[in-house]
């Protein structure tokens, strides 16, 4: 009898573990930590669309309940999809660049004319203040755009190599096709850039793509004689002076079904067996990590790429020792890239106006007022720089692109 009881007490006890375990598991599915996985470990499929509501606990910010983890309606085969499936942008943001990611974010809104989905990878410490930051904007704009947060991941094998490539996290944009899966096209850019018109004109380069490419970027440099890959780099580039990776247009489609030719074996390898064999060759030589494995790549498939002009992609390099982007005295100036910590330091004023433009404007506040003439006003005092000689090409597009803002405003879109 003793037997029977204990056995009894005993699938008793194991019941209500079991039930307690169920319980916790249905109450917490849909917090952000549970909700927020992605790359290698065990991420809910890109195409989940849900929204958090029933099961969160009381007490949480409104910006938690109304965040949007999941919007379905991925472009279609072309990339460009239809004109209601949204428009994919991915960013990588890691230590103090969180404000720098948000006024990205803020200028490629802003801006945008179709929808826009926002695909986040982060370091999970950084995740709250995203979604606090982003919800808390005003609910015309929220209606443009629906974001996903991503941990930071690589391949388990080989994670702490990738992690110290370059700086941190960078080399997760090398991942986001093996990541992304279920996603056909998408932009990347660095945490550095703004967007200076929609983000729709870029969008439409996959339109332009032949049936071999799959990817787009812009010149590292114009001018051989003074570009850092034809000088000094000790590995093969793209072209005569390489590509820059902080814009980069992607046909993920292609870029998972393709062999890419190599120098390492006479036999194509597709892009998740490329990578890590090509750091193992190349890691004593390269000096801007995943880019320079980029440059490498592309070398050796230049059918694969699509350069566009360098006013897509506007440096400091464009203008530091005189104007040097043909593109951008032609049109002006169409994405900007602050790389160097120029947004942050007093070393390019010019740069440093744009973004603080963009970063003080308020949602719903006459652009042109509120914007631009204060930062035409600030160009007007950075003349002593090369950059700053050159600023009405910083505004030559972005007026016309916050004329279209204003329109948009005054129609109540």
């Amino acid at each position: 009898m003793r037997r029977y009881i204990r056995a009894l007490l005993l699938c008793t006890v194991f019941a209500v573990f079991s039930g307690l375990y169920v319980y916790n598991k249905l109450l917490y599915s849909d917090l952000p930590g549970h909700r927020i996985k992605s790359g290698f470990a065990t991420p809910r499929a890109p195409g989940d669309s849900r929204e958090v509501g029933d099961k969160t606990r009381p007490g949480t910010p409104h910006w938690y309940n109304r965040y949007i983890m999941r919007q379905q309606g991925q472009g279609e085969a072309t990339g460009l999809g239809r004109p209601d499936t949204p428009m994919h942008l991915a960013v990588v943001t890691c230590g103090d660049r969180l404000e720098e990611t948000l006024t990205m974010i803020k200028s490629a809104i802003l801006f945008s004319i179709r929808h826009l989905h926002l695909h986040i990878f982060a370091e999970d410490q950084l995740h709250a203040s995203f979604m606090e930051a982003l919800e808390s904007w005003p609910d015309m704009i929220r209606s443009k755009f629906s974001y996903t947060l991503y941990s930071i991941s690589f391949p388990e094998d080989n994670a702490a190599e990738w992690k110290k490539l370059f700086k941190p996290c960078a080399s997760q944009r090398l991942f986001l096709p093996l990541i992304l899966k279920d996603i056909d096209s998408i932009v990347y850019v660095d945490s550095d850039i703004l967007f200076l018109q929609p983000m729709d004109h870029l969008w439409a380069f996959l339109s332009k793509f032949t049936p071999s490419q799959l990817a787009a970027m812009a010149p590292e440099h114009e001018e051989p004689r003074i570009a850092w890959y034809s000088r000094f780099a000790r590995h093969p580039f793209y072209g005569r002076t390489g590509v820059n990776s902080g814009v980069m247009l992607m046909n993920m489609t292609r870029m998972r079904s393709v062999s890419f030719k190599n120098d390492m074996t006479s036999v194509g390898l597709q892009w998740e067996e490329l990578l890590m064999p090509l750091l193992q060759k190349y890691k004593l030589n390269i000096t801007w990590g995943d880019q320079d494995l980029l440059n490498i790549v592309f070398h050796h498939n230049p059918e694969r790429l699509l350069e566009f002009p360098c006013k897509w992609n506007y440096r400091p390099d464009h203008c530091i020792y005189g104007s040097n982007c043909a593109s951008a005295e032609e049109s002006g100036v169409y994405m900007l890239h602050g790389n160097r910590g120029v947004y942050h330091d007093h070393k390019q004023p010019a740069f440093r106006a744009v973004y603080e433009a963009i970063q003080k404007y308020s949602f719903g506040a006459d652009p042109v007022k509120t914007l631009l003439e204060p930062l035409e006003e600030e160009l007007s005092k950075t003349t002593h720089t090369y950059c700053g000689k050159n600023h009405p090409l910083f505004t030559k597009r972005l007026s016309r692109s916050l004329e279209g803002v204003r329109g948009r405003i005054s129609r109540g879109r």
